[in-house]
């Protein structure tokens, strides 16, 4: 059985999980993703990211057009709502950890934003990617033989992100538990 299809981008994460909460039209995702929305404080996409992100999930089957409403400035504005293969494949995305530490800043903090928004559980995501950490420090503290200047400072950086990174996650459990 083939994959279902998902989205090609945290962009595209972000706007089907935004539908899952409701029906909306670009502009109110556009807004709501801006640097100074709702979600764009934690991750932002850019305006013309947005409305082609739109059409990439409609091109994938993951949203549909939901009918209009009335502008404020005159057209209509189409609406937008999440298909059962869109709703499926966040509720999935939003239980997976990240597996680079690169993408903690990013991915980890929209999947936990969004879990609470949606009223997830997110203790079994940050356990699991405490595990994930916890390896990746490991790995990174063990002897890495005669390396170049420039790979030992990446590793450096490295071990010292995924440190800071299990120390957040590991806060975040304890602060769950304790509510």
């Amino acid at each position: 059985m083939a994959e279902p299809p998902q989205p090609s981008s945290l962009g595209g994460w972000a706007v089907l999980a935004l539908l899952c909460e409701g029906d909306a039209h670009g502009w109110a995702l556009v807004r709501t993703l801006a640097s100074n929305g709702e979600v764009g404080s934690v991750w932002s996409i850019r305006r013309a990211l947005v409305y082609r992100t739109v059409e990439l999930l409609l091109d994938a089957g993951m949203i549909e057009q939901a009918g209009s409403e009335p502008g404020t400035r005159g057209s209509p504005r189409t609406m937008l709502r999440v298909r059962p293969a869109g709703r499926q494949a966040v509720r999935r995305w939003l239980t997976e950890p990240v597996a680079h530490v690169r993408d903690l800043r990013s991915a980890l903090l929209l999947k936990l934003l969004f879990a609470q928004r949606a009223g997830v559980d997110r203790i079994p995501l940050l356990k699991s990617q405490q595990a994930i950490l916890a390896d990746t420090v490991l790995a990174l503290e063990a002897p890495g033989g005669a390396e170049e200047e420039a790979g030992a400072t990446a590793r450096v950086f490295r071990l010292e992100t995924a440190r800071a990174g299990l120390r957040f996650v590991e806060g975040e459990l304890a602060r769950l538990r304790a509510l």
